[in-house]
């Protein structure tokens, strides 16, 4: 049977993978390829009770917003899926984004929500980029050809397919000289048929390559590596040195294990220092100095960061004598950042490594009014936990993606500061946890700040103040 094709229809929203919403005989149908005002045939190729997939056949009338791709690797690459979306449609559908979540999953009123804050730089925007090696690179359609098979790759993954990677000749995310590092790693590996890990089988030498970068000029290259080949190691990591001197800090790490995490292995310094050094500006224009381990978060466009942290301390209004709570505090950046605004500053997170890096930032700083704890949050935020540190007037919270436990939720009812803001990177759990607490909490101000442009994900910051 034939798959249905529907012609001459209207792209009308995108979706978070970069693909477009048709609305089509009473279905959402998500079409890759296609931005809101694209008039299009599609061939619909999976067909659901609700929804259905379809793809792109041709474009009839291109939208007003449709922009030429900047990058070669577009639409086999998932790392800018709206990169063909005019940059004003792409902050409107965020601010969409936001406000439906609000509204939709959380189902409360919000007094005042700001326009979204874009971000000055579209392109090389991070501080941070993690490469995969792969024995055997992903290859377009276009270039499947038995020469070509079982060729290595180094880049990133290629969108829900785990084991395949995109040979990446280009990337517009980072400044230089990430490209040229990457390129250089390459060819060097190729030229001494060092093996590139095999990602189905679990086997092979060169496994990733992670780059960050910071406005100070620091560099800094960490070096994953499956096995402990100390020749292997010893030979490109030389080469690279030599090759790039404005390295900063150079480091590898032995991770055999079935997954690519390595916050709890031990990052070997190679060369230069074990850290990178970045700083972020306080409204009153001081800077504040943060050093960076491989393993360290720290927010990956560092100039929206800091309007990010300017607009947490305004809705935070400290007039001095408050005891804060800092929620996941990460590496200390939010709590270090509205420290001298406050009495107390407690930040409380679950990675020990990240906790040891806000206590040094925080003595690089000279703050001596934080204090920082490493464990589960459900556990720590406890009444005994408050009796000892203070009950807080004020809590900030920048949890994960999955947003906060529901017994952290609970805590903080109990706990009732006067005022919780909430930052987020993802608008729905926000919204969710918003209207958990909605019985004692007004959400008085939101405010959408884009971190990534050129994809569909947005922070939020909202001010909820106690009822």
């Amino acid at each position: 049977m034939a798959n249905e094709v529907a012609e001459n229809v209207e792209a009308v929203d995108i979706g978070d993978a970069g693909r477009a919403v048709i609305r089509h005989n009473g279905k959402v149908i998500f079409v890759k390829g296609l931005v809101p005002g694209d008039i299009a045939d599609i061939e619909i190729y999976k067909s659901k009770k609700r929804h259905a997939e379809g793809k792109l056949i041709r474009i009839n009338k291109p939208s007003p917003n449709r922009i030429p791709p900047v990058c070669g690797h577009f639409g086999s690459c998932g790392g800018c899926s709206w990169q063909t979306l005019d940059y004003k449609a792409q902050l409107a559908l965020k601010q969409k984004q936001v406000e439906e979540a609000i509204k939709r999953i959380g189902g409360v009123t919000v007094e005042q929500t700001l326009p979204i804050m874009g971000s000055e730089n579209l392109y090389h925007y991070r501080n941070k980029l993690e490469f995969t090696f792969s024995n055997k690179r992903w290859l377009p359609y276009e270039e499947m050809n038995e020469a070509n098979f079982n060729q290595p790759g180094l880049g990133f993954h290629v969108p829900r397919l785990f084991d395949k990677v995109i040979d990446l000749k280009e990337c517009h995310l980072q400044p230089d000289p990430s490209n040229a590092i990457r390129m250089a790693v390459r060819e060097f590996a190729i030229k001494e048929n060092m093996p590139f890990f095999d990602l189905r089988w679990q086997q092979g030498f060169l496994r990733n390559l992670m780059v960050r970068n910071t406005t100070t000029g620091e560099l800094m290259v960490v070096f994953v590596f499956f096995e402990d080949n100390k020749g292997m190691q010893e030979k490109i990591m030389n080469h690279i040195a030599e090759k790039f001197p404005q390295i900063t800090s150079l480091l590898y790490i032995i991770n055999p294990k079935k997954n690519d995490s390595f916050s709890d292995l031990t990052a070997e310094l190679y060369k230069g220092n074990p850290y990178i050094t970045e700083e972020l500006k306080l409204r009153n224009g001081k800077a504040l100095q943060f050093r960076i381990s491989p393993q360290s978060f720290f927010q990956t466009n560092t100039a929206q960061a800091n309007a990010l942290y300017s607009k947490v301390s305004e809705f935070a209004a400290l007039k001095g004598d408050e005891i804060v709570f800092d929620l996941y505090t990460g590496c200390g950046t939010i709590a270090s950042y509205v420290a001298s605004e406050a009495r107390h500053v407690t930040g409380i997170e679950y990675i020990d490594q990240a906790v040891i890096d806000a206590k040094l930032n925080a003595g690089l700083n000279n703050i001596t009014n934080v204090d920082f704890h490493a464990g589960d949050m459900k556990d720590l935020l406890t009444e005994e936990f408050c009796r000892h540190h203070g009950i807080p007037q004020v809590v900030i919270t920048d949890p994960p993606r999955g947003g906060m436990h529901p017994e952290v939720i609970e805590a903080l009812l109990k706990i009732a500061p006067e005022k919780i803001v909430y930052v987020s990177c993802n608008p729905a759990t926000q919204a969710r946890d918003i209207s958990l607490m909605a019985e004692k909490y007004a959400v008085k101000v939101m405010q959408p700040v884009d971190m990534f442009p050129h994809t569909s994900h947005v922070e939020n910051v909202a001010l909820l103040v106690k009822k």
